[in-house]
């Protein structure tokens, strides 16, 4: 890998080309090692899934990747360009989006200011009195219709399901027109209905060049979504391969299940 100052983008990707990959990534709070020189490879183009037990650094993984926290010590690269370190909003413009393990969206706008403030990078007052982009309008529309709550446009964000939640930070990502997507349990809480049409929109912005890498606890949807599956415990990577492969090995079992 070779780094440089500014991630440069989806454009640098090739079929061979490493999508994200930590080496001897660490984060520490107080004396717990949440990650603990964790170094993992994800795949470009695939359906990549991060598991493990609670507590095993998934999601503290996950915010070290996507600068909302920093690292103590280690290094994040993407598309083989260093990203360690940078603001959220670098990393998002570098072609990197994500859900959140508790739904984050405004509660009190609504499903269509929700779309339209995840791809404005003015104040939330500004955007609020700014002229509405009948393109940007149109896009929202789109993408609220391809999740399946286009109904709920004029809705308040916390009138809606917390699975339609879902749905819509998953639509607000897809806003930003992300080259890989990482979502942080995005079944969790979500009736099997929906969860069923997340694993389908997920199959279908993969076949369409997304990458994903997505945490989750559901491991009936990872192993029949997944391409390659990385399993954590106690902060680092301790098996990783295909879902066949994962489910067999003696580690994951004894992590899981202490046997």
């Amino acid at each position: 890998m070779t780094a440089t100052s500014e991630a440069t983008g989806p454009a640098a990707a090739t079929p061979t080309t490493p999508n994200l990959a930590t080496v001897d990534l660490k984060k520490s709070f107080g004396g717990v090692h949440a990650v603990d020189g964790a170094s993992v490879t994800f795949h470009h183009g695939k359906v990549n899934a991060l598991i493990g037990p609670n507590g095993s650094g998934k999601t503290t993984f996950f915010n070290c990747v996507t600068g909302m926290i920093k690292p103590d010590s280690g290094s994040v690269s993407y598309l083989g360009s260093d990203i360690t370190g940078k603001a959220p909003h670098r990393i998002a413009r570098a072609g990197i989006g994500r859900s959140f393990q508790l739904c984050r969206v405004f509660p009190r706008m609504t499903v269509m200011e929700n779309m339209l403030v995840a791809v404005r990078s003015t104040s939330l007052r500004r955007q609020l009195a700014s002229s509405r982009d009948p393109e940007e309008l149109d896009r929202a529309r789109g993408l609220l219709a391809r999740v399946g709550i286009e109904h709920l446009e004029h809705s308040l964000a916390r009138d809606i399901s917390y699975g339609q939640q879902k749905l819509l930070e998953l639509a607000g990502v897809l806003m930003g027109d992300p080259d890989t997507i990482m979502l942080d349990e995005p079944a969790g809480g979500v009736n099997p209905a929906l969860i069923d049409r997340i694993a389908n929109l997920v199959r279908s912005l993969n076949a369409e060049g997304k990458t994903f890498i997505v945490v989750e606890h559901n491991m009936e949807l990872v192993m029949s979504l997944s391409d390659h599956v990385v399993v954590f415990d106690r902060g680092r990577p301790i098996c990783e391969g295909t879902p066949t492969v994962v489910q067999s090995d003696p580690r994951v079992l004894e992590a899981y299940l202490g046997i």
